[in-house]
């Protein structure tokens, strides 16, 4: 398991939260395009897309494996970090190598902006604006409109879950899945796993509460919260795309997770869920080589092919 200096364990506060920001910012992994081209084996390329009114534009990291025809499937990811950290370009050569390969996937990373300087609807509308820009450009960027997956890990899969939600009751392009790992979706933090876990691992209920608030403000906790803001406050989850739960059993979004797939099948919804057992939040990053993580990796890839397989029938 990758060790974990003091300060990384240590949950974030409100205290010590801009000091996390600056210091992850200054340590995490952002490659360059050259970085991200990897010898040759994938095309690369940054759009500054219209963004959300108050936001000018939104940059969307886009990777492709070089030379396949298309119109390739697009898997539509949104990075990790609590809403308060992380940037786009970070999980791209994991991405790239799991499944833009394998599977002959395009792949786009959203650089949403973070919370507290930017509160919700901030973060997710970038999300939007920049999926409602790569449907409407499927011919320039030489993907399928029809066969776009929506996807992100924590954090982001608690945006991969709104943005399901938005898309369908605005009206927007519809994803064909929608592939949420370790999803943060609940700003409450009520679940009898949120507490279970506090003070353990590297993402306790004190640190979740940290990104919550960072990203609401004043409507933390408000009783009228919309579903957009934290999936879990959803009461019809009918009509969305076929979706992939996963979630370690030692984690506070154990709960949360498991209730929201099970809301989608309570819905008449599609839904496939994992929990691995004896695994802690973001496991497969803090032990790559690990049995688990290897198992994981292939029950992802498989729910993925088999989407984009009958999706091509």
């Amino acid at each position: 398991m990758a060790a974990l200096d003091k300060e990384s364990r240590e949950p974030i506060t409100l205290d010590n939260l801009r000091a996390r920001q600056e210091r992850d910012a200054a340590t995490r992994p952002s490659p360059t395009a050259e970085d991200l081209r990897a010898d040759g084996r994938f095309e690369v390329a940054e759009f500054r897309v219209p963004g959300p009114p108050d936001q000018p534009d939104v940059t969307l990291v886009s990777a492709r494996p070089s030379g396949l025809a298309g119109p390739l499937p697009l898997l539509y990811y949104m990075h990790g970090g609590g809403m308060v950290m992380g940037n786009a370009r970070s999980v791209l050569p994991g991405i790239l190598r799991a499944w833009a390969f394998p599977l002959g996937l395009a792949v786009i990373s959203v650089e949403y902006r973070l919370a507290p300087r930017t509160q919700y609807p901030g973060p997710l509308e970038d999300c939007y604006a920049g999926l409602v820009w790569a449907a409407g450009h499927a011919a320039e960027l030489d993907i399928d409109a029809d066969r776009i997956v929506i996807g992100g890990k924590s954090a982001g899969g608690g945006l991969a879950a709104a943005l399901a939600l938005l898309a369908r009751d605005r009206g927007g392009p519809r994803p064909l899945g929608q592939l949420l790992l370790c999803p943060m979706l609940d700003d409450r933090g009520s679940t009898f796993s949120s507490h279970q876990m506090t003070g353990l691992g590297v993402w306790d209920l004190t640190s979740s509460t940290t990104g919550w608030k960072a990203l609401l403000g004043d409507r933390f906790g408000a009783a009228d919260l919309p579903p957009y803001a934290a999936p879990s406050r959803a009461t019809d989850l009918s009509g969305l795309p076929p979706a992939y739960v996963e979630v370690g059993s030692a984690e506070i979004y154990r709960d949360e997770d498991v209730a929201y797939a099970n809301a989608i099948w309570q819905a008449g919804g599609q839904a496939e869920l994992h929990v691995w057992p004896g695994a802690c939040h973001g496991f497969d990053g803090l032990a790559p080589q690990a049995a688990l993580t290897r198992d994981a990796r292939d029950a992802r890839t498989r729910w993925l092919r088999r989407l984009l397989a009958h999706s091509g029938t």
